[in-house]
């Protein structure tokens, strides 16, 4: 199987980690459903001796992994946001991650998942952030803002439950941008995922530059689009999805990449059902 058995994965995960954590990242972002990746994090952390104080390790709970390693599986994760779930999963990344999970989100909250109204569900994340854990969530589909907005509302004890969304926006899919400032406004901290939009801001997809604008620079398509997510006011963290140390060694140049280009992009902003009908037909590898 070379390298996509589980061994050589787990190998080639701590090269990559090796090189974010000697280039300053600190922020790690794993899910039950994404494979060993809670393993993976948590081998690391203990490896590297990295105290649970000096990273920030945020993991989600409610789809269940099924592809058991087959790239090209019909099904690759199934959504289930019950009790029993949470129950379930919170223990099993506690398992792996110790006392370096940091923050605990419902994973890709929709109108149509009912999560944000099931108390039970509610009232248990709320014992969860007992313990010290940041509670939060992450949105998909074209209602992201609806999502946001009612998270933003929801609370426990008189504070709010909520205190961290991690929603998608990039260059093509920016409808969210908004709900993302209220929840800044409201306290909440802002990360952002896909930025890359799952590869079509790369320089995997050569039309991008021109459309962006970017035909006669030098830059990295992948790094210019991180730097547009940062140059929001109301960005926490922009996660990289890198999975190679190149891939890494391109994004991390969105720092070096100058303010004026940022503000000058050509527009490329889609209708959000037409981006997200895209997306659902882009392929997992």
């Amino acid at each position: 199987m070379g390298r996509t058995d589980p061994a050589s994965l787990r190998s080639h995960a701590f090269e990559v980690l090796d090189r974010a954590w000697d280039a300053g990242i600190c922020y790690f972002d794993v899910a039950r459903s994404y494979g060993n990746a809670e393993d993976f994090v948590g081998g690391w952390l203990d490896r590297r001796g990295i105290a649970p104080d000096d990273a920030v390790v945020a993991s989600k709970w409610g789809y269940r992994y099924v592809a058991d390693w087959d790239r090209d599986a019909r099904v690759h994760e199934v959504k289930d946001h019950t009790l029993a779930m949470l129950d379930t999963q919170f223990e099993e990344s506690r398992s792996r991650l110790g006392d370096h999970l940091a923050a605990y989100q419902v994973h890709s909250v929709t109108a149509k998942s009912g999560v944000l109204a099931d108390d039970a569900v509610l009232d248990r994340l709320t014992a969860v952030g007992e313990h010290g854990i940041v509670i939060g969530l992450t949105t998909s589909g074209p209602e992201q803002a609806w999502a946001i907005r009612k998270a933003i509302g929801i609370r426990r004890g008189g504070a709010r439950l909520f205190q961290v969304v991690q929603a998608t926006w990039n260059l093509f899919e920016t409808s969210v941008g908004q709900a993302l400032e209220e929840a800044a406004d409201a306290g909440l901290g802002v990360v952002i995922k896909e930025v890359l939009a799952n590869g079509r801001l790369t320089d995997r997809t050569p039309e991008a530059r021109t459309h962006l604008g970017l035909a006669d620079e030098p830059w990295p398509i992948d790094a210019v689009a991180i730097a547009a997510a940062f140059r929001k006011p109301w960005v926490t963290t922009v996660l990289s999805g890198a999975t190679t140390a190149d891939q890494l060694a391109s994004n991390l140049e969105a720092f070096e990449v100058p303010t004026a280009l940022v503000d000058s992009l050509a527009p490329v902003t889609e209708d959000p059902q037409d981006y997200w009908e895209r997306r659902s037909r882009l392929r997992w590898t």
